[in-house]
């Protein structure tokens, strides 16, 4: 058993390692619990919007030295081929989740941050206490936050209400190398599916689409996929038609949930995937990753420093994390279900057309504002 520690955070992707470097910056002992190894690729869109890049600045993070792509436009395509592009209301950057986990998890061990490569098997909450049991050690904090992204064995084991909802989703993703505009992210809708081009670092173009498995499952291989039918869009196909990838083979990640989390589970301040994942075709879960981590840091400090109660922090958590996410995950999860029926879709997008002040207001739907 080890000593009682102020925080632990289990999950060691982009919410939790934002978490742990805003809590160490502020003097907090924290340990955070991340299974795999750095750096990694993950399966991702790999744009952030920069409503975020305010916060960042605050924890003194130089993501200019990653040397991200800026972005400023979205191209939006039906599978006809049909395409819309407009001006990003705020506007973003494109970094590879490998070079930016890996440097946030630099930055979180300078400010003293602990981070063990243990699997967290079970959490408990007694006495106002966690009890945290790895297949290393069992250890105990005052407050634990859960930040074990989109799907996990946890979840399972703490018996969560979406994890029973069988989940038809598959996630693929790859850098290319390929001819592609450095200030457009597009979005690229398919018979089942969407697909999310954009710049990254090091002039690499990320890939990351989703689709329905039941589909999927019906071809041989990826290739086969692909080109029976993401290249039905002509945008896509040629796309792929000149794209070398720079991976041994795509990246894949199944049984992907849009279904409704709760943000507090068992005492548990849930960020990022874990509280909640928004539609790709929305194009911002970084951002509400980032986003999330900083209300449940901000929240955390003041119980630490005696200023509210357990129970405070808890609802003050709860209440501004539905404030700034959950109207935004039921416009992805509404936007979803239209473009999904090739009627509705086309109707949406002859809408857009004629009036095309409605794709911005869209996106803003989407998008929250500077933080």
């Amino acid at each position: 058993m080890q000593n009682l520690n102020s925080v632990i955070i289990i999950g060691g992707g982009l919410a939790g390692l934002i978490s742990a470097i805003h809590l160490a910056k502020h003097g907090t002992k924290v340990i955070l619990f991340e299974k795999n190894d750095y750096p990694k690729h993950k399966v991702c869109g790999e744009y952030i919007s920069n409503e975020v890049l305010d916060y960042l600045n605050f924890l003194n993070l130089d993501i200019s030295s990653l040397q991200p792509v800026a972005i400023s436009k979205l191209s939006f395509s039906l599978e006809s081929g049909k395409e819309i592009t407009t001006n990003l209301p705020m506007g973003g950057f494109g970094i590879s989740r490998f070079t930016l986990d890996y440097y946030l998890y630099k930055v979180a061990l300078g400010y003293g941050c602990e981070i063990k490569k243990e699997t967290v098997r079970k959490v408990d909450f007694c006495n106002s206490k966690f009890l945290i049991t790895t297949n290393c050690d069992t250890y105990e904090s005052e407050i634990t936050i859960g930040a074990f992204g989109k799907r996990s064995g946890l979840d399972v084991t703490m018996n969560r209400a979406f994890i029973k909802k069988k989940s038809n989703s598959l996630g693929v993703k790859a850098h290319f190398k390929v001819k592609y505009p450095d200030d457009l992210v597009g979005l690229h809708h398919f018979s089942g599916g969407y697909c999310g081009v954009s710049k990254v670092e090091n002039n690499l173009i990320n890939i990351c689409y989703l689709t329905n498995y039941e589909s999927f499952k019906k071809f041989k291989s990826i290739d086969e996929f692909q080109e029976k039918i993401l290249f039905k869009n002509p945008h896509l196909q040629q796309i792929f038609k000149n794209a070398i990838i720079q991976f041994d083979k795509p990246l894949t990640i199944s049984q992907v949930s849009f279904a409704e989390k709760e943000s507090l589970y068992n005492h548990i301040l849930m960020v990022g995937d874990t509280a909640g994942l928004i539609h790709p075709l929305c194009g911002n879960g970084m951002a509400m990753a980032i986003h999330s981590a900083k209300l449940a840091s901000e929240n955390i400090l003041n119980f630490l420093n005696g200023k509210i109660n357990r129970k405070q922090m808890e609802d003050n958590y709860k209440k501004q994390w539905n404030y700034n996410f959950k109207k935004r995950l039921q416009m992805g999860r509404m936007l979803s279900f239209l473009l999904q029926k090739k009627h509705l879709a086309n109707i949406v997008l002859q809408a857009i057309t004629i009036f095309p002040f409605l794709l911005p207001i869209i996106i803003k739907k989407t998008h929250g504002k500077p933080i």
